[in-house]
């Protein structure tokens, strides 16, 4: 089993919430932690987990997940609502990048995820997610790529695609019609002259016997 499905496993599913994208990150910028606040557990994997309560109306969370090394389990650290969030730079919205920052109402976590491609899949649903279950103010997105706050321009895309594909197909069809046509045309005419040249025939041959 993952990770992420034990996170979910483990913290989210006895509270009756399902945790809809987890991002595994590292800080970009260490932050002055007391050595008591640590617990002096030393190393640790963090995650950033989106979840959503099961039981209408839903509650939506962020919450910071930690596993120590040398430990099997896992940790919440913190929490926020999705309405404390408001600001999410994605850092450059022309390629492809590990980096982000969440901003919420009394906090700036600057991070670093695994890989470009799971950052990608996190802001995608937390866009998403925003924009479904944000009940006042919507968080910024910014600094990032079209794609992943366009979920319905994916869609009009992939509408686009098939209508272009269907124009060509028909256009392809048409053009292989008229070609058709234009073979019969000639076949009809050859056939025509064909039929006057056997009756030309027929009729020197008879003019001959006579």
């Amino acid at each position: 089993m993952s990770a992420k499905s034990v996170i979910n496993k483990e913290l989210f599913t006895p509270h009756d919430e399902r945790m809809l994208v987890a991002v595994q990150v590292k800080r970009r910028t260490k932050k002055k932690i007391p050595f008591l606040a640590t617990g002096g557990q030393g190393d640790y994997t963090t995650f950033i987990c989106l979840s959503v309560t099961n039981k209408k109306p839903s509650h939506v969370s962020i919450t910071k997940v930690k596993q120590f090394q040398g430990s099997s389990s896992f940790v919440k650290r913190s929490q926020w609502t999705i309405d404390q969030l408001r600001q999410v730079n994605g850092i450059d919205a022309n390629k492809d990048c590990p980096e982000f920052d969440l901003m919420f109402d009394n906090d700036l976590d600057q991070w670093v995820a695994s890989s470009a491609g799971e950052k990608c899949t996190f802001i995608q649903i937390l866009h998403h997610t925003c924009q479904r279950y944000c009940s006042s103010r919507k968080p910024e997105f910014f600094n990032c790529q079209s794609k992943l706050l366009g979920g319905n321009s994916i869609l009009h895309s992939a509408a686009d695609s098939v209508t272009s594909a269907v124009q060509k197909a028909s256009q392809a069809l048409n053009e292989r019609g008229e070609r058709l046509g234009r073979a019969e045309e000639r076949t009809a005419d050859m056939m025509n002259s064909a039929e006057q040249f056997a009756v030309t025939a027929h009729k020197l041959a008879m003019k001959h016997k006579c």
